[in-house]
């Protein structure tokens, strides 16, 4: 069963891929520094390893905050709470701890405001204009995430892109494209923004409308 589970998840990351998106499950292993990785038998007696399955990996944008959703499927432990480390060049850079099992956290550089964001990863704000480059420059086009249960899986996950409802940049900086919605490992596993909505017919026309709100209303908040 276990077998079929994780056929199915690799099956899963497969349209990923065909997209460009990088979304590459690494093998869970065990960890030596974290406790609880006990094995025991499933229901037909069958010894279980310790496993670590990545069920939802979905990078999103929430209110012009980029952020990452998730949901993990722990295996042979009791713990029931998982470390979310954003990883730079292999080592744990950005680390939230004590995470529960699904959920969001907040992309590595990125800043909200009552809920809004007001800055993000690779830009800077100077003498009032956005420019390129910040500390978090490696979080983008994108960046290994690892989840630590016991065992421990990574995983190469896309920064989400802007879209005309929801922007991932300051702007003006990238091109406003939609994308695929965002669905959970039952469906396909995406790497796109929740609110990227498909263009119908005459798109074209809706896009510049809605990338010069966009813009009206990203100006308005930065003068005030």
């Amino acid at each position: 069963m276990r077998a079929f589970r994780r056929a199915v998840a690799v099956a899963a990351l497969a349209p990923l891929l065909a997209l460009g998106v990088p979304a590459v499950a690494s093998a869970a292993t065990p960890s030596p520094t974290a406790p609880g990785c006990e094995g025991g038998t499933d229901e037909y007696g069958d010894p279980l390893p310790c496993e670590l399955e990545l069920t939802v990996i979905s990078p999103i944008c929430d209110n012009d905050v980029p952020k990452l959703q998730y949901a993990v499927d722990p295996v042979g432990t009791p713990n029931t709470t998982v470390t979310i480390s954003f990883l730079k060049d292999g080592v744990p850079t950005v680390v939230y701890p004590d995470q529960p099992l699904n959920g969001t956290v907040l992309w590595p550089g990125a800043v909200e405001e009552d809920g809004v964001g007001v800055d993000w990863p690779g830009w800077s704000l100077v003498d009032g204009e956005w420019v390129e480059g910040d500390e978090y420059d490696w979080v983008r086009p994108s960046v290994t995430v690892q989840f630590e249960v016991n065992p421990t899986a990574t995983v190469d996950v896309a920064y989400p892109p802007s879209t005309p409802q929801c922007a991932t940049s300051p702007s003006g900086s990238d091109v406003l494209a939609a994308g695929p919605t965002t669905t959970s490992r039952s469906d396909v596993l995406a790497a796109t923004g929740s609110q990227a909505l498909p263009l119908a017919a005459g798109g074209a026309a809706l896009l510049a409308a809605g990338a010069a709100a966009l813009l009206v209303a990203r100006r308005r908040r930065q003068d005030a």
